[in-house]
């Protein structure tokens, strides 16, 4: 059996692993969608995710790598990253986190924008899934030939 495949199937798990990182970190920024104090006396603020690929090859190496001798190496959270924008100001003079001038600041986060967020994730965990049985049914099939 060629390692094709299970380099697919490593990439394909990788992606997975991403994706369900992703989805958590989006279901919090839902959880949190009207949290106006953190335990650190903050509005909470919205995350998100940056991958990158899962190697230490640089822009210029792929470059000058043939295109048939390259291979794939997944993906990774490269990091978690906090939303610097500001939040939303609503006024709410009954609200305990009311200014003097009665608003209240709201976390920036979308619950549309994040649900739509969270519909991709989804559909590339499934992309990756379907990738990695398919490659799991060839090495299968493989073993099998071989009997």
């Amino acid at each position: 059996m060629s390692s094709g495949i299970f380099n697919a199937m490593d990439v394909a798990a990788s992606g997975m692993t991403a994706q369900r990182t992703r989805m958590d970190i989006i279901s919090q920024n839902i959880a949190n969608v009207n949290t106006t104090r953190n335990e650190n006396g903050q509005v909470y603020k919205r995350q998100t995710v940056v991958f990158r690929e899962n190697s230490s090859a640089t822009f210029d190496s792929v470059l000058n790598n043939k295109l048939e001798t390259y291979q794939a190496h997944g993906v990774k959270i490269a990091a978690i990253v906090e939303d610097s924008s500001d939040g939303i100001l609503t006024y709410d003079p009954d609200h305990p986190d009311a200014d003097e001038n009665g608003y209240v600041e709201r976390p920036n986060v979308n619950t549309v924008t994040e649900m739509t967020n969270l519909i991709d994730a989804s559909r590339s965990y499934e992309a990756n899934a379907t990738v990695f049985n398919g490659a799991k049914a060839m090495a299968a099939k493989g073993l099998e030939l071989l009997q």
